[in-house]
C-alpha cells in the first residue's frame, strides 16, 4: 500500500514511520511536514513545507494513496481552546476533506487519545476538541478509524518533542514493565501503534474507534 503520513517528526509519528519502513505491506511512504525526518530509505519520500496542509504539489497523486496516518498534533498544556482547536481540529479536517474528495476509498487513521469526549460537551478542553475532530472525520466519505492510545511508550530511540512528556518518560520508564502488568489495557508503545495502523489500513477493523487494548490486538495480527 501507499501511505501518506503526517507528523512523522513527532514521537508517535516517528514510531509509525519506522514500522511503515519495516513492513512489506507498505510500498511507499510520503511524509508531509514542516521539517525533514532525517532518514534515508528507498520507500520514503518527503514533502517539507511551512504549511503541511498545502497538498497542491501532489494534488494529482492523491487518488493513488491507499491510507493516511495522521499523527500530527500538539500538547494542549498552556494553550487557549481557540489556539488548540486551530491545530487539532481545523488543520486535521482541512486535510481530511482534501483526501476524501480525492479518494473516497482511502483509509484515514487519526491518533486521538484515551479520554476523548465523543459528546463534545465535557469539561476537558482537549477531550472536547478531539471528540469533535473524531466525529467530523467519521462523517467524511472515506474509511476513518480513530486510535485512542493510552500511555504511549516510545521505542527504538524515538523521543517526545514535548519537554514535559520527556521528563515523564524518564521518571516512569523503569516502572513501565510493572505498570503494564498492573494495567495492561492502559498502555501502548510506538511499535504497536504503527503495526496496528498498517493492519487496519490493510484489512479494516471491527470498530471505528480503537481503545488501547484493541490497538494492541490489531498490532499482533
Amino acid at each position: 500500500m501507499k501511505v501518506i503520513l503526517f507528523g512523522a517528526t513527532g514521537m508517535i509519528g516517528h514510531g509509525v514511520l519506522n514500522e511503515c519502513l519495516r513492513d512489506d505491506r507498505v510500498e511507499q511512504v510520503l511524509a508531509v511536514g514542516r521539517s525533514s525526518v532525517g532518514i534515508e530509505n528507498p520507500k520514503l519520500r518527503e514533502l517539507v513545507q511551512p504549511d503541511p496542509t498545502d497538498l497542491s504539489a501532489i494534488a494529482g497523486e492523491l487518488p493513488e494513496f491507499d491510507a493516511c496516518f495522521f499523527c500530527l498534533g500538539v500538547s494542549s498544556v498552556g494553550m487557549k481552546e481557540e489556539d488548540y482547536r486551530r491545530i487539532a481540529y481545523d488543520l486535521t479536517l482541512k486535510v481530511g476533506h482534501m483526501l476524501a474528495a480525492a479518494n473516497p476509498k482511502l483509509t484515514f487513521v487519526y491518533v486521538s487519545g484515551q479520554g476523548t469526549d465523543s459528546s463534545e460537551k465535557g469539561r476537558s478542553m482537549w477531550a472536547r476538541v478531539k471528540g469533535k475532530t473524531e466525529n467530523d472525520l467519521l462523517a467524511l466519505p472515506f474509511q476513518a478509524y480513530m486510535f485512542r492510545p493510552g500511555f504511549v511508550q516510545p521505542m527504538d530511540g524515538v523521543v517526545s518533542k514535548t519537554p514535559l512528556y520527556r521528563a515523564a518518560y524518564a521518571l516512569t520508564g523503569p516502572l513501565i514493565p510493572l505498570l503494564k502488568r498492573l494495567a495492561p489495557n492502559a498502555f501502548n508503545d510506538t511499535r504497536e501503534i504503527g503495526r496496528a495502523m498498517i493492519t487496519t489500513a490493510a484489512s479494516g477493523a471491527d470498530s471505528h474507534i480503537l481503545t488501547p487494548r484493541q490497538i494492541s490486538v490489531r498490532a499482533a495480527q
